[in-house]
């Protein structure tokens, strides 16, 4: 197939989007597009019409049309089943059909669109990889970035230390009546390898003055260290003596990622939200005492909040599943309760009984003479919820951190549950730390964990619900930006659906008598961050 153009018009015909595949002149596209509306049968239902030298293809979406133009030869067969992908990607970046929105989400729809065609050709894509490709980015960019800010800070951290120590030698040197390092002419250029000039000392004077500069830089730091108090943060500000350069050499020949080592880089962290949500959800599907008739119902949240309020993305999805493992209850009929999320989008199974779950939230057969699979797993009903308002969050996480006037931060978070229908089990938050800074922890509810090696802070909570739901946590970080500790990671599991799609009875399909069956849900958490 060779495909002209693509567009999104109104049933008037004023076109809202439209992208060219092939060369072609401004007032050649736009000939073509004024053309289709005239071209339409007021009456009659198509999916296509033809000029003597194109072909239209369209498919009407509420008040819109997704349109494509092809040449005459194209396989009408391939130009139907491209669009019907057009038609899939539209409500992925536009969740409302109207102009609008697709105006708003313009340049989202475009790329999608290059990813499906090219050069006028289909290509081999379906809708999860067309996502993926639209939202990929350069993780090379943000490590480079991530640490050469890294690098940037500590240095500014030595060269102020080293300024400390310099003072502390002159100060001391004055009070013993020895030489002072302002006498000595450039005799800061010898004083370490990468001290702040780089003028020569005379070897005449440089053995009885290099004396003096260890004496009083041993009895210096025998003093700071004796007036410091001992805490976690003084034992690992000492490891930022070593040159920064050579310790990422050194952390890349021992085998380390050094997206592993910056702060913005949420590798770490969302590899210890991931695995913790793994765990939690294989323990509560483990002691689960399944009948010959099992409902499976599993629901998936994926959020992303900014750091100052407002919801970036919010999705909940699900799947119901039935499993039969006796041939006796094969032909049964599922009652669900009507009580779901106010909004959530259901689609039944091709071999359910639509009308049947429309008008009376029953799952069953259209054949109801045939049964249902014997042990397998069976989808029958999917849903979807995709919502911007904020009352749609069940966990909101409030991270405040701010500059402690000591060149580091104080941090509060707290968390709080807004739905309160849900328990919430085996919590676990993750915070992102700078490199080689160990947090002191003042306050917490729950327990916590400082990962050395991944450079987070993990909190854990193991139950979070109606009468446990709001805690807070307090640490204090030196050499550190507000910034450091975002993105937040969060996870958890919950016995309870986020979406309400529950079921109320399994009967048998000719005596409507009941069947005892087993069920299990689970909600969990494949992204949830505060960014």
């Amino acid at each position: 197939m060779v495909l002209i153009a693509a567009a999104v018009c109104t049933k008037n015909g004023k076109v809202i989007l439209s992208r060219q595949f092939v060369e072609m002149t401004k007032a050649r596209i736009e000939g073509l597009l004024a053309a289709f509306p005239k071209l339409m049968t007021a009456g009659k239902q198509h999916t296509y019409v033809e000029t003597d030298s194109v072909r239209y293809v369209y498919q009407p979406m509420e008040k819109l049309y997704m349109l494509l133009i092809t040449t005459k030869a194209s396989n009408i067969l391939e130009d139907l089943e491209t669009l019907r992908l057009f038609s899939k990607v539209i409500p992925e970046y536009s969740h409302s059909l109207d102009e609008k929105e697709i105006v708003e989400n313009a340049f989202n729809l475009i790329f999608a669109f290059d990813e499906i065609v090219a050069l006028g050709y289909r290509e081999s894509v379906n809708l999860a990889q067309i996502k993926t490709f639209v939202e990929m980015d350069s993780h090379e960019e943000k490590v480079y970035q991530a640490v050469r800010q890294t690098q940037e800070r500590e240095a500014r951290q030595k060269m102020r230390e080293k300024a400390k120590e310099l003072q502390r030698q002159r100060m001391e040197a004055s009070k013993r009546g020895g030489p002072s390092l302002g006498g000595m002419g450039g005799r800061s250029g010898g004083f370490s390898a990468d001290s702040f000039g780089s003028s020569g000392v005379s070897s005449s004077a440089g053995s009885s003055a290099a004396i003096g500069i260890t004496t009083i830089d041993v009895e210096t730091k025998s003093k700071a260290a004796a007036s410091k108090p001992t805490s976690r943060n003084a034992l690992k500000l000492g490891g930022k003596s070593k040159d920064v350069d050579s310790f990422v050499d050194q952390l890349k020949s021992e085998g380390e990622k050094i997206a592993n080592l910056a702060p913005a880089a949420p590798a770490g962290s969302s590899s210890a939200a991931a695995s913790a949500s793994a765990a939690a959800k294989a323990a509560i599907s483990a002691d689960i005492h399944k009948e010959s008739v099992h409902l499976k119902i599993e629901d998936k949240l994926i959020v992303r909040l900014g750091r100052d309020g407002g919801v970036q993305q919010f999705e909940n999805s699900g799947l119901l599943t039935l499993r039969i493992s006796d041939d006796a209850y094969g032909r049964i009929l599922l009652k669900l309760s009507p009580n779901h999320v106010q909004g959530l989008q259901l689609q039944t199974h091709p071999n359910v009984d639509k009308e049947l779950f429309k008008s009376r939230t029953t799952i069953g057969l259209k054949n109801l003479g045939k049964p249902f699979p014997l042990n397998t797993d069976v989808g029958v009903l999917k849903w979807r919820f995709v919502s911007q308002d904020e009352s749609a969050i069940p966990l909101t996480i409030n991270c405040w951190p701010s500059d402690n006037g000591e060149g580091g931060c104080d941090v509060n978070i707290e968390y709080e549950l807004e739905a309160q229908q849900l328990e919430l089990q085996d919590v676990a938050i993750v915070i992102p730390l700078p490199m080689n800074v160990q947090p002191s922890v003042a306050e917490y509810d729950g327990t916590y964990n400082y990962d050395a090696r991944k450079h987070v802070l993990q909190w854990h909570i193991p139950i979070i619900d109606a009468a446990n739901k709001s805690g807070s946590m307090e640490f204090s970080c030196s050499a550190s930006i507000p910034g450091d500790f975002f993105p937040l990671q969060v996870s958890f599991v919950s016995k309870t659906p986020y979406a309400g799609v529950v079921a109320q009875d399994v009967v048998q399909v000719d005596s409507e008598t009941a069947v005892k069956y087993s069920s299990e849900s689970i909600l969990f958490v494949e992204k949830y961050e505060i960014v």
